[in-house]
Protein backbone atom coordinates (compact mmCIF):
# COMPACT_ATOMS: atom_id res chain seq x y z
CA UNK A 1 0.00 0.00 0.00
CA UNK A 2 1.40 3.31 -0.85
CA UNK A 3 0.38 6.17 1.31
CA UNK A 4 0.78 9.70 -0.51
CA UNK A 5 -0.02 12.79 2.18
CA UNK A 6 0.61 16.05 1.01
CA UNK A 7 0.07 19.33 3.67
CA UNK A 8 -1.14 21.58 2.06
CA UNK A 9 1.43 24.31 4.10
CA UNK A 10 3.14 26.72 2.19
CA UNK A 11 6.79 28.68 2.42
CA UNK A 12 8.10 30.31 -0.02
CA UNK A 13 12.51 29.97 -0.56
CA UNK A 14 14.63 31.29 -2.81
CA UNK A 15 13.90 30.46 -6.62
CA UNK A 16 10.84 29.12 -5.34
CA UNK A 17 8.97 26.59 -4.15
CA UNK A 18 10.85 23.15 -3.00
CA UNK A 19 9.81 19.81 -3.94
CA UNK A 20 10.24 17.82 -0.69
CA UNK A 21 9.68 13.71 -0.18
CA UNK A 22 9.82 12.03 2.70
CA UNK A 23 10.40 8.25 2.59
CA UNK A 24 9.71 6.46 5.85
CA UNK A 25 8.28 3.58 7.64
CA UNK A 26 4.77 3.78 10.13
CA UNK A 27 6.46 2.90 13.06
CA UNK A 28 9.90 4.84 12.42
CA UNK A 29 10.24 7.52 15.00
CA UNK A 30 12.82 9.25 13.05
CA UNK A 31 11.06 9.61 10.55
CA UNK A 32 8.11 10.83 12.29
CA UNK A 33 10.85 13.58 13.35
CA UNK A 34 11.92 15.02 10.14
CA UNK A 35 8.33 14.83 9.53
CA UNK A 36 7.71 17.37 12.54
CA UNK A 37 10.53 19.53 11.77
CA UNK A 38 9.22 20.47 8.30
CA UNK A 39 5.81 21.13 9.53
CA UNK A 40 6.91 23.39 12.12
CA UNK A 41 8.86 25.02 9.50
CA UNK A 42 6.04 25.32 7.19
CA UNK A 43 7.37 23.14 4.58
CA UNK A 44 5.22 21.62 1.94
CA UNK A 45 5.97 17.74 1.78
CA UNK A 46 4.84 14.37 0.15
CA UNK A 47 5.03 11.64 2.98
CA UNK A 48 5.65 8.02 1.17
CA UNK A 49 5.12 4.34 3.38
CA UNK A 50 7.91 2.43 1.84
CA UNK A 51 7.45 0.05 4.33
CA UNK A 52 4.20 -1.20 3.07
CA UNK A 53 5.32 -0.53 -0.95
CA UNK A 54 7.95 -2.52 -2.65
CA UNK A 55 7.97 -0.64 -5.56
CA UNK A 56 8.66 2.96 -3.88
CA UNK A 57 10.77 0.92 -1.64
CA UNK A 58 13.00 0.06 -4.61
CA UNK A 59 12.92 3.49 -5.31
CA UNK A 60 14.05 4.92 -2.68
CA UNK A 61 17.04 3.08 -2.49
CA UNK A 62 17.96 3.39 -6.34
CA UNK A 63 17.77 7.62 -4.95
CA UNK A 64 19.78 7.31 -2.25
CA UNK A 65 21.74 3.76 -2.27
CA UNK A 66 20.43 3.54 1.16
CA UNK A 67 18.31 0.70 2.54
CA UNK A 68 17.04 2.42 5.56
CA UNK A 69 14.47 4.96 6.33
CA UNK A 70 13.95 8.19 6.87
CA UNK A 71 15.18 9.37 3.44
CA UNK A 72 14.41 13.12 2.13
CA UNK A 73 14.47 14.20 -1.08
CA UNK A 74 14.77 18.18 -1.56
CA UNK A 75 14.85 19.23 -5.21
CA UNK A 76 18.02 17.34 -6.83
CA UNK A 77 19.37 16.57 -2.89
CA UNK A 78 19.24 13.53 -1.16
CA UNK A 79 18.88 13.76 3.18
CA UNK A 80 19.89 10.39 4.46
CA UNK A 81 18.52 10.03 8.44
CA UNK A 82 17.15 12.81 10.30
CA UNK A 83 20.15 14.98 9.99
CA UNK A 84 18.96 17.66 12.34
CA UNK A 85 22.39 19.91 11.14
CA UNK A 86 21.14 20.02 7.20
CA UNK A 87 17.78 20.39 7.93
CA UNK A 88 18.58 23.05 10.25
CA UNK A 89 20.57 24.86 7.20
CA UNK A 90 17.86 24.59 4.72
CA UNK A 91 15.01 25.45 6.68
CA UNK A 92 15.90 26.98 10.33
CA UNK A 93 16.00 30.15 11.48
CA UNK A 94 19.16 31.25 14.00
CA UNK A 95 18.93 31.04 17.16
CA UNK A 96 18.73 33.85 20.09
CA UNK A 97 21.35 34.97 22.18
CA UNK A 98 19.96 34.67 25.52
CA UNK A 99 20.62 32.42 28.04
CA UNK A 100 18.42 30.34 30.10
CA UNK A 101 18.18 29.19 32.93
CA UNK A 102 18.16 25.58 32.34
CA UNK A 103 20.08 23.59 29.50
CA UNK A 104 18.87 20.46 28.94
CA UNK A 105 21.30 18.30 26.83
CA UNK A 106 19.19 15.43 25.40
CA UNK A 107 15.42 14.46 25.29
CA UNK A 108 15.14 11.08 26.03
CA UNK A 109 13.32 9.90 29.54
CA UNK A 110 15.84 11.61 31.46
CA UNK A 111 16.09 14.69 29.95
CA UNK A 112 12.40 15.21 29.34
CA UNK A 113 10.91 14.24 32.91
CA UNK A 114 13.95 16.68 33.75
CA UNK A 115 12.27 19.62 31.58
CA UNK A 116 8.98 19.58 33.29
CA UNK A 117 9.89 19.36 36.67
CA UNK A 118 12.01 22.24 35.73
CA UNK A 119 9.16 23.98 33.67
CA UNK A 120 6.96 23.39 37.23
CA UNK A 121 9.02 25.31 39.67
CA UNK A 122 9.11 28.24 36.70
CA UNK A 123 12.61 28.25 35.22
CA UNK A 124 13.47 28.94 31.83
CA UNK A 125 14.00 26.04 30.02
CA UNK A 126 15.82 24.77 26.91
CA UNK A 127 16.43 20.87 25.84
CA UNK A 128 18.61 20.73 23.16
CA UNK A 129 18.54 16.67 21.34
CA UNK A 130 19.32 15.55 18.00
CA UNK A 131 16.01 13.77 18.24
CA UNK A 132 13.23 13.27 21.07
CA UNK A 133 13.07 9.83 22.92
CA UNK A 134 16.38 9.08 22.52
CA UNK A 135 17.23 5.25 22.62
CA UNK A 136 13.55 4.54 23.87
CA UNK A 137 12.53 5.25 20.56
CA UNK A 138 13.78 1.78 19.13
CA UNK A 139 11.86 -0.59 21.37
CA UNK A 140 9.70 -2.69 20.14
CA UNK A 141 8.01 -3.46 23.19
CA UNK A 142 8.19 -1.88 27.13
CA UNK A 143 6.24 -3.95 29.54
CA UNK A 144 7.84 -3.08 32.52
CA UNK A 145 6.78 0.54 32.59
CA UNK A 146 4.62 1.38 35.47
CA UNK A 147 0.46 2.32 33.98
CA UNK A 148 0.92 0.28 30.87
CA UNK A 149 0.69 -3.20 30.19
CA UNK A 150 2.87 -2.73 27.02
CA UNK A 151 3.37 0.09 25.11
CA UNK A 152 6.13 0.64 22.19
CA UNK A 153 8.98 2.77 22.85
CA UNK A 154 7.67 5.23 20.50
CA UNK A 155 4.54 5.22 22.20
CA UNK A 156 5.67 5.57 25.48
CA UNK A 157 7.91 8.57 24.02
CA UNK A 158 5.04 10.51 22.26
CA UNK A 159 3.51 10.67 25.81
CA UNK A 160 6.26 12.32 27.28
CA UNK A 161 6.71 14.64 24.43
CA UNK A 162 3.25 15.63 24.71
CA UNK A 163 3.01 16.59 28.23
CA UNK A 164 6.41 18.64 27.55
CA UNK A 165 4.65 20.28 24.95
CA UNK A 166 1.74 21.80 27.57
CA UNK A 167 4.84 23.63 28.72
CA UNK A 168 6.70 26.68 28.45
CA UNK A 169 9.80 25.09 27.22
CA UNK A 170 12.14 25.81 24.10
CA UNK A 171 12.87 22.58 21.91
CA UNK A 172 16.40 22.67 19.76
CA UNK A 173 16.69 20.28 17.32
CA UNK A 174 20.57 20.06 16.73
CA UNK A 175 23.94 18.36 18.95
CA UNK A 176 26.07 19.97 21.21
CA UNK A 177 30.15 19.87 20.10
CA UNK A 178 31.50 21.92 23.31
CA UNK A 179 30.55 22.35 26.69
CA UNK A 180 32.51 25.53 28.82
CA UNK A 181 31.94 27.51 31.51
CA UNK A 182 32.63 31.05 30.60
CA UNK A 183 31.56 34.78 32.64
CA UNK A 184 29.62 32.55 34.76
CA UNK A 185 27.51 30.79 32.76
CA UNK A 186 27.51 27.77 31.27
CA UNK A 187 27.90 28.07 27.33
CA UNK A 188 27.42 24.86 24.48
CA UNK A 189 28.28 24.99 20.83
CA UNK A 190 26.67 22.98 18.58
CA UNK A 191 27.50 21.13 15.22
CA UNK A 192 25.04 24.23 13.28
CA UNK A 193 27.32 26.70 15.11
CA UNK A 194 24.33 28.16 17.26
CA UNK A 195 25.26 29.02 20.52
CA UNK A 196 23.22 28.22 24.07
CA UNK A 197 24.10 29.85 27.34
CA UNK A 198 22.75 29.07 30.78
CA UNK A 199 22.76 29.47 34.40
CA UNK A 200 22.92 25.81 34.70
CA UNK A 201 23.17 22.05 32.60
CA UNK A 202 21.65 19.32 33.20
CA UNK A 203 23.03 16.18 31.11
CA UNK A 204 21.00 13.87 29.62
CA UNK A 205 21.97 12.97 26.31
CA UNK A 206 22.20 8.99 26.56
CA UNK A 207 24.03 6.59 24.49
CA UNK A 208 24.58 5.41 21.06
CA UNK A 209 24.77 2.24 19.61
CA UNK A 210 28.12 0.41 20.25
CA UNK A 211 29.89 -1.26 16.69
CA UNK A 212 30.37 -4.69 16.23
CA UNK A 213 34.15 -3.51 15.48
CA UNK A 214 34.59 -5.57 12.43
CA UNK A 215 36.28 -4.31 8.62
CA UNK A 216 33.54 -2.21 6.26
CA UNK A 217 30.80 -1.48 8.65
CA UNK A 218 30.60 2.12 8.50
CA UNK A 219 30.42 1.34 4.52
CA UNK A 220 27.49 -0.97 4.94
CA UNK A 221 25.44 1.14 7.63
CA UNK A 222 22.41 1.93 5.56
CA UNK A 223 23.09 -0.69 2.74
CA UNK A 224 22.29 -3.63 4.97
CA UNK A 225 23.10 -2.93 8.12
CA UNK A 226 20.86 -1.30 10.86
CA UNK A 227 20.97 0.24 14.47
CA UNK A 228 17.27 0.39 14.45
CA UNK A 229 15.00 -2.70 13.42
CA UNK A 230 12.16 -0.37 14.37
CA UNK A 231 12.95 1.88 11.38
CA UNK A 232 14.24 -0.68 8.69
CA UNK A 233 12.72 -3.25 9.62
CA UNK A 234 9.63 -3.39 7.72
CA UNK A 235 11.97 -2.99 4.83
CA UNK A 236 13.20 -6.50 4.82
CA UNK A 237 10.01 -8.13 4.23
CA UNK A 238 10.18 -12.24 3.34
CA UNK A 239 14.03 -11.30 3.24
CA UNK A 240 16.91 -13.25 5.27
CA UNK A 241 18.01 -11.45 8.08
CA UNK A 242 20.82 -11.91 10.97
CA UNK A 243 20.60 -10.52 14.49
CA UNK A 244 23.48 -9.71 16.71
CA UNK A 245 23.32 -9.74 20.98
CA UNK A 246 22.04 -11.70 23.37
CA UNK A 247 20.01 -9.22 25.61
CA UNK A 248 16.65 -8.13 25.86
CA UNK A 249 16.75 -5.68 23.12
CA UNK A 250 18.46 -8.58 20.68
CA UNK A 251 15.83 -11.40 21.60
CA UNK A 252 13.21 -8.60 20.85
CA UNK A 253 14.26 -7.83 17.73
CA UNK A 254 14.94 -11.46 16.56
CA UNK A 255 11.02 -12.54 17.59
CA UNK A 256 9.57 -9.08 15.69
CA UNK A 257 11.33 -9.91 12.76
CA UNK A 258 10.55 -13.59 12.43
CA UNK A 259 7.35 -12.10 11.81
CA UNK A 260 8.19 -10.10 9.23
CA UNK A 261 11.35 -11.67 7.72
CA UNK A 262 11.89 -15.19 5.86
CA UNK A 263 14.23 -15.85 8.30
CA UNK A 264 16.45 -15.00 11.16
CA UNK A 265 19.77 -15.85 12.72
CA UNK A 266 20.22 -14.74 16.30
CA UNK A 267 24.07 -14.82 16.36
CA UNK A 268 25.12 -14.22 20.26
CA UNK A 269 29.01 -13.93 21.26
CA UNK A 270 28.44 -15.64 24.49
CA UNK A 271 24.98 -16.54 25.95
CA UNK A 272 21.81 -15.60 26.18
CA UNK A 273 21.36 -12.36 29.01
CA UNK A 274 17.63 -11.76 28.50
CA UNK A 275 14.45 -12.10 30.61
CA UNK A 276 12.94 -15.41 30.91
CA UNK A 277 9.77 -13.97 28.91
CA UNK A 278 11.68 -13.02 25.99
CA UNK A 279 13.83 -16.39 25.79
CA UNK A 280 9.80 -18.15 25.95
CA UNK A 281 8.94 -16.08 22.65
CA UNK A 282 12.31 -17.01 20.81
CA UNK A 283 11.59 -20.61 21.08
CA UNK A 284 7.81 -20.62 19.62
CA UNK A 285 9.55 -19.44 16.55
CA UNK A 286 10.00 -21.85 13.86
CA UNK A 287 11.99 -19.79 11.63
CA UNK A 288 14.52 -18.72 14.11
CA UNK A 289 18.20 -20.19 14.61
CA UNK A 290 20.33 -19.14 17.31
CA UNK A 291 23.68 -19.22 17.32
CA UNK A 292 25.40 -19.03 20.83
CA UNK A 293 29.44 -18.86 21.69
CA UNK A 294 29.68 -17.16 17.89
CA UNK A 295 31.17 -14.14 16.52
CA UNK A 296 30.21 -12.35 13.06
CA UNK A 297 34.18 -12.07 11.86
CA UNK A 298 33.67 -10.50 8.45
CA UNK A 299 30.61 -8.74 6.22
CA UNK A 300 30.16 -9.46 2.72
CA UNK A 301 28.67 -7.88 -0.09
CA UNK A 302 29.04 -5.04 -3.08
CA UNK A 303 27.20 -1.97 -2.93
CA UNK A 304 24.93 -3.67 -0.29
CA UNK A 305 25.44 -6.55 2.27
CA UNK A 306 24.85 -9.81 1.12
CA UNK A 307 26.37 -12.32 3.67
CA UNK A 308 28.45 -12.51 7.23
CA UNK A 309 31.17 -14.99 8.16
CA UNK A 310 30.93 -16.34 11.90
CA UNK A 311 32.82 -18.18 14.31
CA UNK A 312 32.33 -20.06 16.86
CA UNK A 313 35.04 -20.05 20.47
CA UNK A 314 36.22 -23.61 18.81
CA UNK A 315 36.96 -22.16 15.40
CA UNK A 316 34.28 -23.62 13.66
CA UNK A 317 33.59 -20.96 10.83
CA UNK A 318 30.79 -20.74 8.20
CA UNK A 319 29.18 -18.26 5.74
CA UNK A 320 25.61 -16.90 5.80
CA UNK A 321 23.52 -15.32 3.18
CA UNK A 322 21.99 -12.70 4.31
CA UNK A 323 19.82 -9.33 2.91
CA UNK A 324 20.34 -7.64 6.39
CA UNK A 325 21.99 -7.33 9.77
CA UNK A 326 20.49 -5.64 12.69
CA UNK A 327 23.22 -4.83 15.61
CA UNK A 328 21.76 -4.97 19.13
CA UNK A 329 24.85 -5.29 20.76
CA UNK A 330 24.54 -2.77 23.69
CA UNK A 331 25.42 0.98 23.79
CA UNK A 332 27.76 3.40 24.53
CA UNK A 333 27.82 6.89 26.63
CA UNK A 334 27.62 10.28 24.53
CA UNK A 335 30.42 11.73 26.37
CA UNK A 336 32.84 12.54 23.35
CA UNK A 337 32.27 16.51 24.17
CA UNK A 338 32.59 16.30 27.62
CA UNK A 339 36.09 14.75 28.12
CA UNK A 340 38.08 17.20 29.81
CA UNK A 341 34.97 19.01 31.75
CA UNK A 342 33.37 16.66 33.79
CA UNK A 343 34.44 13.49 35.55
CA UNK A 344 33.79 10.36 33.59
CA UNK A 345 34.60 6.64 34.63
CA UNK A 346 36.57 4.23 32.67
CA UNK A 347 33.54 2.83 30.92
CA UNK A 348 33.30 7.15 29.99
CA UNK A 349 30.12 7.42 31.56
CA UNK A 350 29.87 10.68 33.66
CA UNK A 351 30.59 10.12 37.72
CA UNK A 352 27.33 11.66 40.13
CA UNK A 353 26.70 11.47 43.39
CA UNK A 354 23.05 10.14 44.70
CA UNK A 355 21.68 13.53 43.49
CA UNK A 356 23.11 14.15 40.30
CA UNK A 357 25.75 16.53 41.24
CA UNK A 358 28.87 15.50 38.63
CA UNK A 359 32.10 16.97 39.79
CA UNK A 360 31.37 20.30 38.33
CA UNK A 361 29.42 23.10 40.66
CA UNK A 362 26.10 23.90 38.62
CA UNK A 363 26.04 21.08 35.99
CA UNK A 364 23.78 17.88 36.60
CA UNK A 365 23.16 14.61 34.90
CA UNK A 366 21.12 12.29 34.30
CA UNK A 367 20.03 8.54 33.08
CA UNK A 368 21.99 6.26 31.04
CA UNK A 369 24.80 8.47 30.17
CA UNK A 370 25.73 8.10 34.12
CA UNK A 371 27.12 6.23 36.13
CA UNK A 372 23.97 4.93 37.96
CA UNK A 373 23.84 0.75 37.37
CA UNK A 374 20.63 0.83 36.32
CA UNK A 375 19.67 1.38 32.58
CA UNK A 376 16.08 1.66 32.50
CA UNK A 377 13.56 4.02 31.24
CA UNK A 378 11.69 4.57 34.52
CA UNK A 379 14.82 5.11 36.41
CA UNK A 380 16.40 7.61 33.97
CA UNK A 381 12.83 9.43 34.14
CA UNK A 382 13.36 9.25 38.02
CA UNK A 383 16.98 10.39 37.78
CA UNK A 384 15.45 13.12 35.93
CA UNK A 385 13.09 14.36 37.83
CA UNK A 386 16.16 13.99 40.78
CA UNK A 387 18.42 16.38 38.61
CA UNK A 388 16.00 19.33 37.54
CA UNK A 389 15.10 19.30 41.75
CA UNK A 390 18.94 19.44 42.59
CA UNK A 391 19.07 21.88 39.18
CA UNK A 392 16.41 24.44 41.32
CA UNK A 393 17.87 24.10 44.50
CA UNK A 394 21.39 25.34 43.28
CA UNK A 395 19.69 28.29 41.33
CA UNK A 396 17.82 29.22 44.22
CA UNK A 397 21.15 29.46 46.47
CA UNK A 398 23.10 31.40 43.68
Amino acid sequence: MYVSTCLYLSRTFAGGMRKVVVYSTQNCPYCRMAKAFLEKHGVTYESVDVGNDAVQAQKMVELSGQRGVPVIGIDSEVIVGFDAQRLNELFGEPLKSESSDVLIIGAGPAGLTAAVYCARKMLSTVIISENIGGQALESWAIENYMGYRMVSGEELMKKFDEQVRKEDIRFVLDRVIALEKKDGLFVAETISENTLKAKTVILAQGNKPRKIGVPKEDEYLGRGLSVCSTCDGPLYRGKKVAIAGGGNSALQTAVEMSGIAKTVDLIVRSDIRADPVYVDRLHEKSNLNVHLQTNITALHGDKFLTGISIETKNGVERDLELDGLFIEIGWLPNTGFLDGFVELNEHKEIVIDINCHTNIEGVFAAGDVTSIKGKQIIIAAGEGAKAALEAHEYLMKQ
